[in-house]
């Protein structure tokens, strides 16, 4: 039987719903809520911004907008300074779009199959999924590359190739992620070419893999940097295509490239400021490291519990990926998951896993529930199987 939710109240890592009843939040939104639900600071810096300012204008620098792009360029490491702000994944992986291709002025757009940027129309073209064919003709100019082939790269980023894009770790894809060797073969290339490399970090941003960027531990610094809703730590819609200040100098010229109505509220600007400042006095990252080991040890001896039912877990940090027999089996596994409390899902790409992303700040105890309810779930499973 399905069973359905209505969400209802919701705190830290956990959710009720209308019933009153408990769940832990292992999805997180696909990682939308780093800092758990419903943050209490933020929660009071959106009230206070909604006394102070309102929507503002998206071509008009405020102090607010001004302030937040300030934060951002001193929080991210390297050359990332400037900001185009917007709305939500699929916005600002568009807004990156137009921009390589602005600055380069070529039509090429490369990724990595294997990908899932969001559901506006450049991030659908570069992503992989079933239902492609519903919704072409698609962008043109785009390539795929084989995950990890430098060879096949090599032969796809040509003169007219404006950038190459990939996600660090594919969360959606059972959490396969790129190692330095590829990194750096890539951003050499893209130098070499005349290309520029972008890397959207929307589900590994702000320290859910145990560092604040996965770019850091590549030792790689993309052209063009993409941050997901997990900047506005879900209290408000706010996303971000960050850029060097060379790649910027085509926005000054063509401020107007992109707009975006709502995109970089005054209100989501000053929520988005406050989870900065959380991010950089919780260092989640560091939770998100320390919690990595003994969640896998206990994912792990699940696995070898229900070896029918887990076949591996994959993955870093807080971002894990639970690899099942079947499409079928891993879509059992979250509705049962569901009936014990806890909230998965399904890998959009890699339909047979199970993504577990929980609150960047859970606890011991929290993360013993969620292992719990995965555990109760597995037992479940086995006995209708």
């Amino acid at each position: 039987m399905i069973n359905t939710i209505l969400e209802g109240k919701r705190t830290g890592a956990h959710f009720f719903d209308a019933d009153g009843r408990k769940y832990i939040d292992g999805d997180s939104s696909a990682g939308i809520f780093n800092l758990g639900r419903r943050h209490p600071e933020l929660a009071e810096e959106l009230k206070r911004a909604m006394r102070a300012t309102d929507q503002g204008n998206f071509p008009i620098i405020s102090e607010e907008k001004a302030l937040l792009a300030e934060a951002l360029a001193g929080f991210v490491p390297g050359a990332l300074e400037c900001s185009l702000f917007g709305v939500t994944r699929g916005e600002a992986f568009d807004a990156a779009c137009k921009v390589v291709r602005g600055f380069t002025k070529r039509p090429g757009l490369v990724t990595v199959d294997g990908g899932w940027y969001g559901q506006t129309g450049f991030a659908l073209s570069l992503s992989q999924r079933e239902d492609r064919h519903l919704f072409e003709p698609l962008v043109p100019g785009t390539a795929v590359v084989p995950f990890g082939d430098l060879a096949a790269a090599d032969r796809a980023v040509g003169a007219d190739t404006a950038a190459v894009f990939l996600e660090p770790m594919q969360a959606e894809n059972g959490c396969r992620a790129v190692d330095a060797a590829f990194a750096r073969g890539l951003a050499e290339l893209c130098r070499a070419r005349g290309a520029l490399l972008v890397f959207d970090e929307t589900q590994t941003n702000f320290g859910r893999t145990g560092t604040p960027f996965y770019f850091e531990r590549l030792g790689v610094e993309p052209d063009v940097l993409i941050l997901g809703e997990a900047l506005g730590g879900g209290m408000f819609p706010i996303t971000v295509t960050m850029m060097t200040q060379r790649v910027n100098e085509f926005m000054n010229d063509h401020p107007m490239i992109h707009l975006s109505t709502f995109g970089g509220s005054d209100v989501a600007c000053c929520v988005a400021r406050t989870a900065l400042e959380i991010y950089r006095r919780e260092e989640p990252w560091k939770n998100a490291g320390a919690m990595e080991p003994g969640l896998r040890s206990a994912l792990g001896a699940l696995a070898n519990e229900f070896p029918s039912l887990l076949l591996g877990v994959n993955g870093a940090g807080l971002l894990l990926a639970l690899r099942t027999p079947s499409a079928d089996t891993a879509k059992r596994l979250c509705q049962a998951c569901l009936n014990r409390g806890l909230l998965v899902a399904p890998g959009k790409v890699a339909k047979d896993t199970v993504v577990v992303r929980p609150s960047l700040l859970i606890t011991e105890d929290e993360a013993g529930e969620l292992v719990a309810a995965l555990n109760m779930a597995l037992r479940d499973c086995a006995v209708g199987a």
